[in-house]
């Protein structure tokens, strides 16, 4: 069944406002889920990354690799919590477990409910940029509530979303495989209100390749 237009973008604006569900943790050891042993720690990573250096992440998903530039300079500590995860091995095996139709694909949950996160939450960094197709961004629940999940735009959504989402990072390559992702299948999340947005076939994340130049 279609919707009118502007329906379909009034309930996606909703659908991707309503919180993620973060945890926190008071323990640096890891936990057990059904799928995998998922690493959590009480508190974001110090500064490692380099900031006179350029990054580029390669999402290698089992529908093909996504890459991407990461914005460094602009938004140095998320990069550099992505980066930490990303090298911790922390996005293997991760689902996207939210797929918006023409409007985003996120993922980063360990747990694939919507709900999960590293265990730590950390500070929102100033958006400058517009939410257009490709662009890379922080998935929150709030202000500062920023840990691992992150959402790709399907679309131009300049107009439709505050900037409120932490922008880290643009798609260089890859973007008909972020589309591919973003035209699976969907059915009812029970976790997400009812919201149509829970794949009913896999994809997920293979691995996270960070390169320094």
């Amino acid at each position: 069944m279609k919707y009118p237009k502007i329906l379909t973008i009034l309930f996606a604006l909703f659908a991707l406002m309503m919180p993620l569900l973060a945890c926190s943790s008071k323990s640096s050891s890891t936990v057990t889920t059904t799928s995998a042993q998922v690493k959590k720690w009480n508190s974001p990573p110090v500064m490692q990354i380099d900031t006179s250096k350029q990054y580029t992440a390669t999402i290698k998903t089992n529908l093909g690799d996504i890459t991407i530039q990461l914005f460094v300079n602009e938004d140095p500590l998320t990069v550099n919590n992505f980066v930490f995860l990303a090298n911790q091995g922390f996005y293997v095996g991760v689902t996207f477990h939210r797929v918006l139709k023409g409007f985003v694909i996120q993922t980063g949950d360990p747990t694939g409910t919507g709900s999960g996160g590293p265990g730590y939450q950390f500070a929102d960094e100033k958006v400058t940029r517009d939410y257009v197709t490709g662009t890379l961004a922080m998935a929150n629940s709030g202000p500062n509530t920023n840990g691992s999940q992150f959402f790709i735009c399907l679309a131009d959504l300049s107009n439709q979303l505050a900037k409120n989402y932490t922008i880290f990072g643009m798609i260089t390559g890859g973007m008909d495989v972020v589309q591919a992702i973003g035209n699976v299948p969907v059915k009812a999340n029970p976790n997400m209100g009812g919201e149509v947005s829970s794949p009913t076939q896999d994809v997920h994340i293979n691995s996270v390749i960070i390169t320094e130049q």
